[in-house]
């Protein structure tokens, strides 16, 4: 298809057609979620086998998405963006906690809420993988996303004295790496393990980095946890 075709104008039924056309949009991702994050995959779904999954029409399809790696786009920064947001609320929830409880509220929240579906796990960490140039600049950026995050709490906590003042970007970013290489393996079933023994490994991993062996914190007034800087 050369671009969307264009979309209804009106209401129907009591909706609006931005109404109509964001349930159509979620109808279409969540049965990419069951086709592209099960079987048959990504690489051997068709528009129509999608579309059909919808209970949709292909000519409904290209109101919304102009291709199948399109649809596979939007789906990973849905799953992305539901992670994020469970960490946010974590990292409200945890503040003023001690570093080590901070960070295992942390990954916790992103480790439950990325394995609760192991259909997020395969968007996330497999079908994403080699499909485009476009969809690698994508997943980087959100990896990106997860660094900063990362990098952030560092910061903070060094401010606090419960961490090494240093450059955390490299080890953010090798950090991350063992994140999505641990829970992938995990959830295939190659790591004999909890989820909790798994969360309480990449927490000591954390530590291990931010609070390294001849390393000696200071004390800090708890009052001092919530300075701004």
């Amino acid at each position: 298809m050369a671009g969307r075709l264009k979309a209804p104008t009106g209401r129907y039924g009591g909706k609006s057609a931005e109404q109509r056309q964001a349930e159509r949009r979620g109808r279409f991702l969540d049965a990419a979620l069951q086709l592209f994050g099960d079987t048959p995959g990504y690489r051997a779904t068709t528009v129509a086998a999608l579309s059909e999954a919808a209970g949709l029409s292909t000519r409904q399809f290209y109101e919304e998405f102009r291709s199948l790696e399109d649809v596979l786009a939007a789906l990973h920064l849905q799953v992305n963006d539901w992670a994020e947001e469970a960490v946010l609320v974590a990292l409200k929830t945890a503040e003023g906690l001690p570093l080590a409880e901070r960070s295992t509220a942390i990954f916790h929240a992103y480790a439950a809420n990325v394995t609760v579906d192991p259909r997020r796990i395969r968007i996330t960490f497999v079908e994403i993988i080699g499909v485009s140039a476009r969809l690698e600049e994508q997943r980087l950026a959100r990896r990106a996303r997860w660094i900063n995050l990362i990098c952030a709490e560092a910061r903070a906590a060094a401010q606090r004295g419960e961490a090494a003042r240093r450059d955390y970007r490299i080890a953010a970013a090798a950090f991350i790496g063992s994140v999505n290489g641990l829970l992938h393996d995990w959830s295939a079933g190659w790591v004999d393990a909890t989820l909790d023994e798994v969360v309480e490994e990449l927490v000591r991993q954390l530590l291990g980095i931010m609070q390294p062996p001849g390393w000696r914190g200071r004390a800090v007034p708890r009052d001092a946890l919530f300075d701004e800087d």
